[in-house]
């Protein structure tokens, strides 16, 4: 499909003085697309250009549109030497090219220059002239709509959902190409920024190619990684969920194509929110995780050998036990196998949704993941990326299997990772095996009477929880009860999954952030005597880093983990794991058993004091837990508490001793009131330490709460005001005397510290819960540990959690316009730019030093032109998929976007901390100038993927680059009546000589 691009260049802005003699710049414009440039006159002596330039005309491919990406060079012209560059634009042209989509793309970009940051902005006016496509062999994927959320978008249904899309291309990296020698960092970083930017279009049309074959027209839950092996090259990968969507004209409930709301979506209590939109969009799913540690969810565990022969586990007969449903066991059969055989054409049935339509997961069965050590070799051949495609390949071989082995056909909330140090590369994937509806994932082919029979037998609320696999021949060792809320199928004891919590879960109580960590030293070794000690390593961290999460989860009262994401991360010295999930009481399940500690020195009586008094700290620790989370399941009649069991119940013990014996055994008091006790042994100082630090993570202050799911299970009643903040802590670990005790003590205080200063920053917005908490942790450099958090502090208003079956938003908005700098961290004025109409606010001039370059571009870049359907001057930024007391209207296409910064004066620029400060500043004053040009208000979904920061104290320099994604999107607020104030993105630091902290 040609086409024409046509661009025009207005004028420029707060350019930087170039001549030192007249304090002006003579300033002018390269226009680049392809291999045609185009440049302006010279606008000569002035900061502020008024270029006005005709039409430049590009006549291109489609493929070329979806490739590269605009470049807009500003330069200052010299006669007698070489004109200087001022900086550069990059403009996403794939935005133009959807059907419903911006036809212009208008506005004030950001001049960014790798060494200097934001140097002015540039006014300028991009459109597209597509004709039409009469080449059935054509290359382009012009039309198919990508989005970074995890979930089916606002104002769009699900006609069909088809699987797993993937790919990944390969080049050289110019950082370390020979030529790199000779060429000014400026240059060698704008190389690399223009490569990342070509593969990355070129990535997302070879995927919307493959979207098309499957006759789909969107890709939801599109996740895109840059993999920077050094010298072995550059690997960008991306995977998602291709679908068919359907746009609404309402924002009705999440539906399939041909079918009528279902039971379920009937009875989500979306009464306690009046907007549908404003919840975690749809279901997402528990997840079934074994009472041992070693779970399927291990690649080295022993089913990961034997899931071969359990390939024949794929259930032929019903969910559960023989006496399980009486009622529509030959229906399930039939969903199971009509389900089967709409994935089992595809080589993987993975989703990368964490939140799903009503009706579209039937049962969760376990976490499945994998980890695979791979040498890194170089990248001869561009064009043929098949090594590293066949490690994925492999690893995704892995978790088909064990969800095989699971009796599960797919996979949920999946995702890939890596972590590379120098030539060793951990690859991971996890996700959530489930068996899922077959009507989302065929054309309307089932009869809409076997449908609603299938709905009825499912019970709301609990299903999900059903376990999916034959209890007779359980891949590993379970302790499986009846549901508590259908009493009619089998349920764990505890769930642990990948995704939301789905919208139908019964819940008690409220949610709370639940986080594992570990640090494991390593020798320095090379190549494969390195990757060996790593592959060696790897199994017993999972395995302490699960025990952890079952400690802690045991310890809050609660039994269900949603959100699991494990990272584990190699340094040259070390290995450092972080799981991090949201935990919850789910109804249908039991409720957990205390934790008994056992001991095993010989009769010692202080030993024994000590052991005790470890004991009732932990039970007073239950306790005050549960009250401070709300957990007060009600109490089960005697005849449902007595119905039969067919198996006996066995205690699940995590810390066991090899030496220990039955006799040993039957000497411990396991009784919990009616429940058995889980049991902690205490048998060297190790463990001991590990009670030790079970007791120490403190909770919350009064006020907060905390997960890292997009929503806080139990509470409904949110306010209009949200606070979105990025922080990233880089700290140097001393090398001296270093064991994996202190290592685990020092990463534990830092995790810690960053979330109480968190608590400490934002608590003028109590009460506030932290949404959607992402940590990254990575290990940049020998004795550097780096940690990265987004998250998004929403209000809610505590006065209403008896109200809610009263819709809270009219009282929620009068609040907020009221009390809104109560409410709030930051005060709402908006900073606009000194050519405004609006005036600067002085509250927000006194908080920031004038003369700092932070300040300046902090005030300079504030304003942006509005849209013309919003009357929001600042675009709104926040992880989440939805914005709470406003309707996502329009959807105006992704925003992938790739940094690079380096600078040689760090201590001028006020060390790490001021240069990341800085740094990430300018990144949202530049994704916000590309969300106002698209004509967009709000980024949703957003995240900052990759956050690499080197540095070298003893030059002086630093580097650091950063990748962020995100939705652009047009909201409206639901109450036309008055127009709420928004806060915008307000900076904060905490200087710190061993490292920086942001908060934006």
């Amino acid at each position: 499909m040609p086409g024409k691009l046509k661009v025009k260049i207005v004028a420029g802005r707060h350019l930087p003085v170039m001549d030192r003699a007249s304090d002006l710049t003579d300033a002018f414009v390269e226009v680049k697309f392809g291999n045609t440039t185009f440049k302006t006159d010279v606008y000569p002596k002035s900061l502020n250009p008024q270029w006005n330039s005709e039409w430049f005309k590009f006549e291109v491919d489609d493929e070329e549109l979806q490739d590269e990406p605009l470049q807009i060079t500003v330069l200052d012209h010299d006669t007698y030497s070489a004109n200087d560059a001022i900086g550069k634009v990059y403009i996403d042209i794939d935005p133009l090219l959807y059907s419903e989509a911006a036809t212009v793309i208008s506005g004030w970009f950001p001049i960014y220059d790798t060494i200097h940051g934001i140097r002015g902005e540039i006014n300028v006016v991009v459109k597209v002239d597509l004709f039409n496509d009469l080449n059935r062999f054509r290359q382009s994927s012009c039309g198919v709509k990508f989005f970074c959320t995890t979930s089916i978008p606002k104002c769009y249904r699900a006609v069909i959902i088809h699987g797993f899309v993937e790919e990944l291309v390969v080049n050289e990296d110019p950082e370390y190409q020979w030529i790199d020698r000779i060429r000014t960092p400026r240059a060698s970083n704008e190389a690399r920024q223009r490569l990342i930017s070509l593969m990355s279009g070129e990535l997302q049309r070879k995927i919307g190619l493959k979207v098309l074959e499957m006759r789909g027209n969107a890709v939801v839950g599109y996740l895109q990684c840059f993999d920077l092996e050094g010298e072995s090259g550059l690997v960008v990968r991306a995977i998602g969920t291709a679908c068919t969507l359907d746009k609404l004209s309402n924002t009705s409930a999440f539906l399939p194509a041909c079918n009528s709301p279902s039971k379920e979506m009937k009875e989500i209590p979306f009464n306690e929110d009046p907007n549908p939109n404003t919840h975690s969009s749809g279901p997402s799913t528990p997840l079934k995780n074994q009472t041992y540690s070693f779970s399927p969810s291990k690649s080295y565990s022993r089913q990961s050998s034997s899931s071969d022969t359990d390939l024949s586990l794929t259930p032929k007969t019903g969910m559960g036990s023989g006496s399980a449903g009486k009622e529509g066991g030959p229906f399930k059969t039939l969903l199971r196998q009509q389900t089967q055989s709409a994935l089992e054409q595809r080589e993987f049935p993975f989703f990368t949704l964490t939140a799903f339509p009503p009706g579209f997961l039937v049962h969760v069965g376990g976490v499945v993941s994998a980890r695979s050590v791979k040498l890194l070799d170089r990248i001869h051949n561009p064009d043929e990326p098949e090594t590293r495609d066949a490690w994925w390949a492999e690893i995704r071989q892995e978790i088909k299997s064990h969800a095989k082995a699971l009796g599960c056909h797919a996979v949920v909330g999946y995702s890939e990772s890596t972590s590379i140090c120098e030539e060793v590369c951990i690859l991971s994937a996890s996700g959530t095996a489930a068996v899922l509806n077959p009507r989302f994932l065929q054309d309307g082919t089932m009869e809409g009477c076997l449908e609603q029979r299938i709905e009825e037998a499912s019970p709301p609320g609990c299903g999900f929880c059903h376990i999916p696999y034959d209890e007779l021949n359980m891949p590993f060792p379970a302790h499986l009860t009846y549901c508590y809320n259908c009493r009619k199928q089998k349920v764990p004891d505890v769930l642990f999954t990948t995704i939301d919590l789905p919208v139908e879960a019964a819940v008690i109580g409220k949610g709370c952030l639940i986080q594992a960590r570990l640090c494991r030293l390593k020798k320095k070794a090379q190549a494969e005597a390195n990757a060996t000690s790593i592959s060696n390593l790897l199994p017993f961290m999972e395995y302490e880093v699960h025990t952890q999460l079952m400690n802690k989860l045991k310890l809050r009262g609660m039994n269900a983990l949603f959100g699991l994401r494990i990272q584990i991360s190699v340094g040259e010295n070390m290995l450092m794991g972080l799981a991090s999930a949201t935990g919850v009481y789910l109804a249908a399940l039991p409720t957990p058993g205390g934790i008994q500690i056992a001991g095993k020195t010989p009769n010692d009586g202080n030993y024994e004091q000590h052991i005790s008094h470890m004991q009732k700290k932990i039970n007073d620790t239950i306790a005050k837990n549960k009250e401070l989370y709300e957990i007060n399941p009600p109490e089960l009649p005697e005849e449902i508490i007595g119905s039969p069991i067919p198996e006996p119940r066995q205690r699940s013990r995590l810390l066991r001793s090899q030496s220990e014996s039955s006799d040993e055994v039957t000497e411990l008091d396991l009784s919990h009131g009616k429940k058995d006790a889980f049991v902690l042994e205490i048998d060297d100082t190790d463990a001991m330490e590990d009670v030790h630090s079970l007791l120490t993570d403190a909770p919350p202050p009064s006020g907060f709460y905390s997960c890292n799911t997009e929503i806080m299970p139990g509470i409904n009643n949110w306010t209009p005001e949200i606070q979105m903040f990025t922080a990233v802590r880089v700290s140097r670990l001393s090398n001296i005397n270093l064991t994996n005790q202190t290592l685990n003590k020092n990463f534990n205080d830092l995790c810690e510290n960053l979330l109480k200063s968190l608590y400490f920053k934002l608590r003028s917005m109590v009460p506030c819960c932290l949404c959607h908490v992402n940590f990254t942790v990575a290990l940049p450099e020998d004795e550097i540990v780096q940690i990265a958090v987004t998250a998004v502090a929403i209000t809610f208003d505590k006065n209403q959690a008896l109200q809610a079956s009263k819709p809270p938003i009219e009282k929620s908005q009068q609040r907020a316009s009221t009390d809104n700098e109560e409410q709030l961290q930051f005060p709402l004025e908006l900073s606009t730019d000194p050519l405004a109409s609006q005036p600067f606010s002085p509250a927000k001039a006194a908080s920031l030093d004038k003369a700092s370059p932070l300040a300046e571009g902090y005030l300079r870049h504030r304003s942006f032109p509005s849209c013309a359907n919003s009357t929001v001057s600042v675009v709104k930024m926040t992880p989440l998929s939805f914005i709470p007391g406003a309707k996502i209207t329009k959807y105006l296409g992704i925003i992938n976007m790739f940094f690079i910064r380096e600078t040689t004066s760090l201590r001028e620029e006020g060390g790490v901390s001021g240069f990341l400060h800085a740094f990430i500043a300018e990144v949202f004053a530049m994704v916000r100038a590309h969300v106002a040009a698209l004509g967009g208000n709000a980024v949703v979904s957003y995240i900052m993927k990759q956050c690499v920061f080197m540095e070298n104290p003893n030059k002086n320099q630093a580097q650091c680059l950063i990748n962020v994604s995100g939705d652009a999107v047009v909201f409206v607020r639901e109450s036309e009546l008055e127009i709420l104030p928004v806060q915008p993105s307000t900076v904060v630091s905490q200087p710190a000589s061993t490292g920086g902290d942001v908060t934006t």
